[in-house]
């Protein structure tokens, strides 16, 4: 008998495959960043992205639901807002405070016309264009203050895209004027002596470049931080109330794409991220939305495919966590089958079968795992029977168990 679903709310979180920032962002601080970085990558390719109205979904390279599966929103028309609207509305964002940004974005386009998004250090730039007046108090300013400054430390201190070396003057002189900003001494305006200060040392940073001819700036692009931020765009392909993936996911992914140049991400850092939401939405909800297996299951072949293509360390070490996050998750069901699935959910053990096996694989064909052995190209043989055995060998331990007690009763019965 398959076990009985639970409900999202008692369920704990799942642990991150992404290692810890060491900067004290919240998740509100950095889905707030998220879109501010959506919104100056949309506003860099002009005004079209940010007032595009939504199409028909096309097709995409990823089934996301299985063919005789149904839309779980009634059928909702894909041109009634924009994709920017959507993101918002997923994220979590207020009107006021899409308002906001948008400011800020048009007084600084104002004051750096024909400059990429790319060049452009957000948070600095933020936090030279707004004033005190420009919020609801005094604390929501300071709050949003001390968010920049975090931004600015993770991304050009802590996380740098380009490793900094121990002696490097403007990281130490960076790493004082943001601690008299955490001390309460940011002056604002743009032309105080502290802003002065900070532009210096944060654009003498962040301009460093492995090309020479490259204007492009660094600050939300180092390792890890550029996921814990792209993680929380992802969050906008998922419907915020239900957790199933939106009808639009084709074009909110398009607008996603806008972000990697600021972010350094790329496709199969896109695969990556998306997998790993795809498989925390489907935990989350109590496994209640079997489309998302399908979709997990389909999106872990391009993930395959990646993972024999590039050794990069950072994509290694990520990879290496989510598809052991996975298939710790997946065998916990799958060594005790009986007791997870039944005659009414077969279609589901057959896909968790599969991630489970594709998740194995990859994890058998890392590099870090040494040269090639027997069990590394028999892993399908030898995780399904593993699966099968365990699950024999519990079914007989609850049969065994239950007919001890049986026995037992017989016999006291018997005597009295």
């Amino acid at each position: 008998m398959a076990a009985g679903t639970t409900t999202t709310s008692s369920l704990p979180p799942l642990p991150s495959p992404l290692p810890d920032l060491g900067v004290a962002l919240s998740a509100a601080d950095l889905r707030a960043t998220a879109y501010e970085v959506l919104l100056a990558a949309s506003r860099a390719t002009g005004a079209k992205p940010l007032s595009y109205i939504l199409q028909p979904a096309s097709s995409t390279t990823v089934s996301w639901s299985q063919p005789s599966a149904s839309s779980n929103h009634g059928g909702r028309a894909a041109g009634r807002r924009t994709v920017v609207e959507l993101v918002r509305v997923q994220l979590g964002v207020t009107e006021q405070a899409d308002a906001k940004i948008r400011r800020g974005l048009l007084r600084i386009a104002a004051g750096q016309l024909g400059r990429c998004a790319e060049s452009i250090v957000c948070p600095l730039e933020f936090l030279q264009k707004f004033k005190p007046s420009d919020f609801s108090n005094r604390l929501e300013y300071e709050a949003w203050q001390t968010r920049n400054l975090k931004l600015l430390e993770a991304g050009l201190l802590v996380h740098p895209f380009i490793p900094l070396k121990r002696s490097d003057i403007s990281a130490q002189r960076l790493r004082k004027i943001i601690q008299e900003g955490y001390d309460g001494q940011l002056e604002s305006g743009w032309n105080s002596e502290f802003m002065q200060r900070l532009r210096s040392s944060v654009m003498s940073l962040a301009c460093r470049s492995l090309s020479e001819t490259s204007d492009e700036c660094h600050w939300a692009d180092g390792f890890p931080l550029n996921l814990h931020i792209y993680k929380m765009l992802v969050e906008a392909c998922f419907d915020s109330e239900d957790g199933t993936i939106v009808d639009e996911v084709d074009e909110v992914i398009e607008l996603l794409k806008m972000t990697w140049v600021i972010l350094g991400v790329n496709q199969m850092l896109h695969n990556l991220c998306f997998t790993w939401a795809l498989f925390s939405h489907f935990v989350m909800s109590g496994q209640a939305h079997d489309e998302l297996l399908f979709a997990i299951r389909n999106l872990l072949v391009q993930v395959t495919k990646d993972a024999k293509i590039t050794k990069d360390p950072d994509y290694c070490d990520v990879l290496s966590s989510t598809v052991s996050l996975i298939i710790g998750w997946a065998e916990k069901r799958l060594l005790a089958y009986h007791d997870t699935f039944s005659t009414s959910n077969t279609d589901s053990m057959q896909h968790m079968v599969s991630i489970g096996i594709s998740a194995a694989k990859i994890l058998a064909e890392s590099s870090e795992y040494g040269p090639e052995t027997k069990e590394k190209t028999d892993v399908e043989r030898s995780r399904i029977t593993s699966y099968i055995q365990s699950s024999l060998r519990t079914a007989f331990a609850q049969v065994s168990s239950r007919y001890n007690i049986c026995f037992l009763f017989y016999h006291c019965f018997k005597h009295e």
